[in-house]
């Protein structure tokens, strides 16, 4: 019998299939997307609430059926999911109440008879879920419990499978990604929050970005007067790639390991090197407007704008989270990394560049907890007793950065750092006005401990396979359209084609995976005729791409 793990990212999904009796991993699988049109977890929420909770709730399904199918094992054999995620990405799976978790105030909520939703852990049939889909009839799926509404599985994740929970002196756990989930402990009490640092902080939304997989690049580090790469081989390990002149992009030596973008990781990198060796004379300008790690591999200025807003989202949460709890910052002992960007950043890097506290006496780096924790419950569903009790003990406040007017205030400084070159004194000039105690200078030298070489540490005997194209088409009538065209040349990711039935009707098919959603919607904005509603769209009962029925 088998059991599975499956972490639902908001960049990704995450699984794997492990032999329950050995209790050892066989296989990993990942998608190198959200099967969501978004970059974002507030995407994806507002895909949900206007397109319909039944249609993500189904994108999510068919995704990790085909995952499940990926693993090569008999339905019948699968005893067990376990599913960590953030409170949204598991509501939606489960298809149950997401509307508190997009309107944050009382009468509204009250007004949609939504108050006070409760995130219990469950366990209950898979068929529930899969049936008529992938029908698997002896097996469980259990969710871990929420916190509170804001606070789900994830959080607690990061919180139980690092030793964070256990800390005596000030810590600070990060789990990095495109909504960077964090908390802070100070004795007995521990302050949640979340930042949505957006795509950059994963690698997408930039030129030449991808998420952590094979070919990746995820670090950079200089060689005299040339740059070397570290890419991810296909099992994920960081591997030594090619020596390159990153002004004018010469391959001085090459390698083994083809690197194929850059992932967030890697643009970190490429930014704290360029800002130390003096590349970058004021943010956020690149040399001739570029830095070059590869072929059609390059760093634009606009991409150092794009990481500046998720280095600075990032940054300014943590230190509204000090300033607001009134901790002190020298007081603050240990910060956790954990997630892809925990796993692969250089710690010293992401101290230069503001994406952990550089004042932090001690930096601790882990992998993917959220999988960790799916994991040890789905080989030990005992396990979520424990998980349970942990819960119930921590009493956790939440502060929403979306309220806070500290967190308003430090982002507007670090947007004027990354997007004008706004110099340091004037950074700390613009805290005074504010009232906000001056950030204190990064320390010489602490304490790195890496607990992991990998995000997932053991892909497994049969190693790693990356679902690359999830390939799920969503579908609307476009009625009014006038054939011009306009929106499948103003779509900057090519996710959509516009297509005629029976010589008549004319629909939009738009590929889910690639479609920037909110944070995009120029098909909607330049069509001629105001005809494009993404509130219409629904799942295409038959794949059909490029204009093929």
């Amino acid at each position: 019998m088998y059991v599975i793990s499956l972490d639902l990212g908001t960049s990704g999904f995450r699984s794997q299939l492990i032999d329950l009796k050995k209790k050892e991993t066989l296989k990993t699988v990942i998608t190198m997307g959200h099967p969501l049109p978004g970059g974002n977890v507030m995407d994806h929420l507002d895909f949900a609430i206007s397109t319909g909770a039944d249609v993500a709730h189904r994108l999510i399904i068919e995704t990790v059926k085909e995952i499940l199918e990926k693993f090569d094992v008999e339905p019948d054999k699968i005893e067990r999911i376990a599913v960590c995620g953030n409170p949204i990405q598991l509501s939606l799976f489960q298809n149950i109440e997401i509307r508190d978790l997009a309107y944050a105030g009382e009468n509204k909520q009250t007004a949609l008879g939504v108050k006070d939703v409760k995130r219990d852990a469950r366990i209950f049939p898979a068929n529930e879920l899969f049936k008529g889909i992938y029908e698997m009839d002896n097996c469980e799926i259990i969710v871990p419990p929420a916190i509170k509404h804001e606070i789900g599985a994830d959080a607690l994740a990061m919180m139980v499978e690092t030793d964070f929970i256990h800390q005596t002196e000030p810590c600070l756990v990060t789990d990095y990604g495109t909504n960077a989930e964090m908390a802070l402990k100070i004795g007995d009490r521990i302050i949640t929050a979340s930042a949505a640092a957006g795509p950059a902080i994963e690698g997408q939304g930039i030129s030449c970005g991808m998420l952590a997989g094979p070919g990746a690049i995820c670090d950079v580090n200089s060689e005299g007067e040339w740059w070397r790469l570290t890419v991810l081989d296909d099992t994920m390990n960081p591997r030594k790639g090619p020596l390159v002149d990153p002004i004018t992009g010469d391959c001085i030596e090459g390698c083994m390991v083809i690197p194929k973008g850059v992932t967030g990781t890697g643009v970190i990198s490429t930014m704290a090197l360029a800002l130390k060796e003096g590349l970058i004379k004021k943010l956020p300008k690149l040399p001739n407007g570029k830095l070059i790690l590869g072929d059609n591999i390059i760093i634009t200025d606009k991409d150092v704008e794009e990481v500046g807003k998720a280095i600075g989202a990032i940054r300014a949460a943590h230190m509204t989270l000090m300033v607001e709890s009134g901790l002190k910052y020298e007081d603050l002992r240990y910060s956790y990394m954990s997630g892809a960007t925990g796993t692969y950043v250089d710690a010293e890097k992401a101290r230069h560049i503001g994406s952990v506290p550089g004042f932090s006496r001690g930096i601790i780096q882990f992998g993917n907890t959220s999988i960790g924790l799916a994991r040890r419950i789905a080989i030990d569903r005992s396990k979520l007793n424990d998980v349970i009790a942990i819960a119930k003990k921590i009493h956790a406040d939440h502060l929403m950065m979306a309220t806070s007017e500290t967190f308003k205030d430090i982002y507007v400084c670090e947007l004027a750092t990354w997007q004008n070159g706004m110099p340091p004194e004037m950074y700390t000039q613009m805290l005074e006005m504010y009232g906000i105690p001056a950030f204190p200078k990064n320390l010489d030298k602490v304490e790195i401990e890496k607990r992991v070489v990998r995000d997932i540490d053991d892909v497994g005997r049969f190693g790693l396979e990356i679902v690359k194209d999830i390939g799920i088409i969503l579908e609307a009538p476009v009625e009014k359209c006038i054939l011009c065209h306009l929106c499948e040349k103003e779509c900057p990711e090519d996710a959509l084609v516009i297509v005629e039935k029976n010589g008549q009707k004319r629909f939009v098919n738009i590929d889910s995976q690639h479609c920037l959603g909110t944070s995009c919607r120029r098909c909607v904005t330049i069509c001629p005729e105001q005809t494009m509603n993404h509130s219409m769209l629904k799942i295409q009962e038959k794949k059909q791409k490029n204009g093929v029925i």
